[in-house]
């Protein structure tokens, strides 16, 4: 497959040229015109056909939601990621209910950009490569465009020895099944080394995404279940 063609919307220059280098670090995307004004940006999804947009909302013509409801009215074939300084709640809040696909906050670290990325790629490829998909597979790809944050509500590096693609598996596993799991029957189901899975499900109970329960029995040391919240 070719390259992700991707439009920055952005009227510093200076952001605009960080912004680029960035997308232009990550494998798979290209970066195929920069525009200073909600109206050049509007002209170049229609003439350019980016795949993704990223767009700012402070723009010095037209405010960047207005650009993203004008790119739906007319229907141009682009999805839009939202990279802008503004925290407020009504604009984040519309945002969503105008189809961006993410929402990052400047300033914002190369790794959060990276990750929106990552998983927009495993969603487009896969839309691009399939004519039709199953509930399980909709929600892998659902689950891989979300970036795991850590107990402090910020995004993580994921520790040494750890790999983010199979600690979102092991996460989906427990979300599909709703039941409290031993890492013996996770590392059984996903085809993982028990010490292996146990690791990964410690570092989800960190970061909270699932609960620990001791299950005693008449004998031998408690075992450990857990359960996605």
């Amino acid at each position: 497959m070719g390259k992700i063609g991707v439009l920055i919307v952005e009227d510093d220059p200076m952001v605009a040229e960080v912004n680029a280098g960035f997308v232009g670090a990550v494998p798979g995307f290209e970066v195929i015109g920069v525009a200073r004004t909600g109206k050049e940006a509007l002209d170049l999804v229609a003439s350019q056909g980016p795949a993704l947009t990223l767009l700012d909302v402070y723009l010095p013509d037209i405010h960047g939601l207005e650009v993203l409801l004008e790119i739906r009215r007319q229907k141009l074939p682009t999805d839009v990621l939202l990279v802008t300084a503004a925290q407020d709640v009504e604009t984040i809040q519309n945002a969503f209910r105008y189809g961006a696909v993410d929402y990052i906050v400047k300033p914002f670290k190369f790794g959060r950009l990276k990750a929106a990325l990552e998983g927009y790629a495993l969603l487009y490829n896969r839309l691009k490569s399939e004519k039709q998909l199953g509930q399980d597979e909709i929600d892998r790809l659902a689950l891989s465009r979300t970036p795991l944050l850590n107990a402090e509500g910020r995004e993580g590096e994921v520790p040494k020895g750890l790999n983010e693609v199979t600690l979102k598996q092991v996460l989906l596993y427990l979300i599909k099944d709703g039941g409290a799991l031993s890492a013996e029957e996770v590392a059984a189901a996903l085809g993982l080394a028990r010490v292996t899975a146990r690791r990964y499900l410690e570092y989800l109970a960190h970061l909270g995404k699932v609960s620990l329960e001791l299950q005693y029995g008449s004998v031998g040391r408690p075992v450990k279940r857990y359960k996605a919240v």
